[in-house]
């Protein structure tokens, strides 16, 4: 077996214990969120959502690669997978900032969460693995998609510490504001991401995900 097919099984096994970690945060973020009435968490589980959707593709396209297979009949799935997940990210923006300014008009807060602030701390430390993992792998294969991919994994792992931040001030402190600030605080990664997806289903050739220097 050659050290590329090796690298690509690599890559199949970080993505798949990627989705299973973002199933896993999508479920538990949106349920705090929904028993705290936390918009931050709630916002940050969506989030999770719409990657486990890119890393499913992802995943899609590795597996066709191990089995030797042309890539050429996925390259159209992979921009429409580009379209949908670009979109739904400015969609969740736009909610995100409605509900914010709602809650900040209306002076709604968020109740303590210690389970939104065990996941987020979780979260801050196995994304930064993950990334790391999928960035060496994508350098390895030649892998664009992959390394892009890990760089949107290192902006969850942002989100997250973002998210913790206003759920440990929340519960310390009970200032009602925060998590509507925190969520508000999420709009710029969403809004990164779902641009650069869409950037990349048009084509662009300088757009690869969740860019950043590294990864291009």
């Amino acid at each position: 077996m050659s050290t590329h097919t090796v690298s690509v099984k690599k890559g199949i096994s970080i993505e798949v214990v990627s989705i299973l970690w973002m199933i896993v945060e999508a479920g538990v973020a949106i349920g705090a969120g929904l028993l705290a009435h936390s918009l931050a968490l709630v916002a940050f589980g969506a989030d999770s959502i719409i990657e486990l959707i890119a890393g499913a593709v992802l995943l899609w396209r590795l597996t066709i690669e191990a089995n030797g297979a042309s890539l050429d009949r996925v390259k159209q799935a992979e921009k429409v997978s580009s379209w949908v997940v670009g979109i739904a990210l400015l969609l969740l923006a736009v909610y995100i900032v409605v509900a914010s300014a709602d809650k900040l008009w209306t002076h709604q807060g968020a109740e303590s969460s210690y389970l939104g602030i065990g996941l987020a701390i979780a979260s801050g430390v196995v994304m930064p693995y993950l990334s790391w993992a999928k960035k060496r792998i994508g350098a390895e294969i030649g892998s664009k998609a992959l390394r892009a991919d890990g760089s949107c994994s290192i902006v969850c792992a942002y989100m997250a510490w973002t998210v913790l931040a206003g759920v440990i001030l929340t519960a310390l402190f009970g200032w009602w504001w925060v998590d509507s600030v925190a969520a508000l605080a999420l709009v710029y990664f969403v809004v990164k991401e779902g641009w650069e997806a869409i950037q990349e289903a048009r084509g662009k050739e300088d757009a690869c995900g969740c860019c950043h220097d590294d990864c291009c």
